[in-house]
């Protein structure tokens, strides 16, 4: 199955990001994991099912990727690891990387920079062409899972802010792009560059 809806309620969420960076880093057991995010609740999150679903979440995320892409998410300043869990998103999720791919590149190309949630409804209803095994997924669940890419692409500068937002380029750190390149993520690096 090509698209899922595991990126409902995950925008880039950099603080945990870093958090799930290091105890990555540090190769912690299972026992120390389930120290950390449920006992000592390092997520500072109200309940313990939301701790375990974002943690769950951020590491699949950040597991796409290497030990020194995780270091840039954990030590590097807030553009640089914003752009480095931005590019981890887009390596776990097909939908944002083909909704960046096919959809927004084509608003770039013909200058038509608004986007809207009726532009994303546009979007997943194509998605069932590429992909039939897709789930059916109702209009709130859509629209959630729309709610949560263009809440990145907004925390990523990709989308202004404003009651109309609309879509702009971005200057990303060379130490996120050197990585991606050198790592061979070709696929990743198109998807981010969607302005191009």
């Amino acid at each position: 199955m090509r698209y899922k809806a595991d990126i409902a309620g995950g925008s880039l969420k950099l603080y945990e990001s870093r958090i799930i960076a290091g105890l990555l880093l540090e190769s912690v057991s299972a026992e120390k994991w389930k120290q950390a995010i449920e006992i000592e609740n390092v997520l500072q999150k109200t309940s313990q099912g939301t701790a375990k679903r974002q943690a769950s979440l951020i590491r699949t995320r950040l597991k796409t990727m290497t030990s020194e892409h995780w270091l840039l998410v954990r030590d590097g300043p807030k553009p640089l690891a914003t752009q480095a869990v931005f590019a981890a998103a887009i390596a776990h999720s097909q939908l944002l990387k083909d909704f960046l791919s096919l959809y927004v590149s084509d608003h770039f190309r013909t200058g038509s920079l608004e986007l809207t949630r009726r532009h994303w409804r546009t979007f997943v209803a194509t998605c069932r062409e590429r992909d039939p095994e897709m789930p059916v997924w109702t209009q709130s669940t859509t629209d959630k899972l729309g709610d949560s890419v263009f809440q990145i692409l907004a925390e990523v500068g990709m989308l202004s802010d404003g009651s109309k937002p609309s879509l702009q380029r971005v200057h990303y750190q060379p130490e996120i792009m050197a990585y991606l390149h050198e790592h061979k993520y070709d696929e990743v690096v198109r998807a981010m560059q969607a302005f191009i």
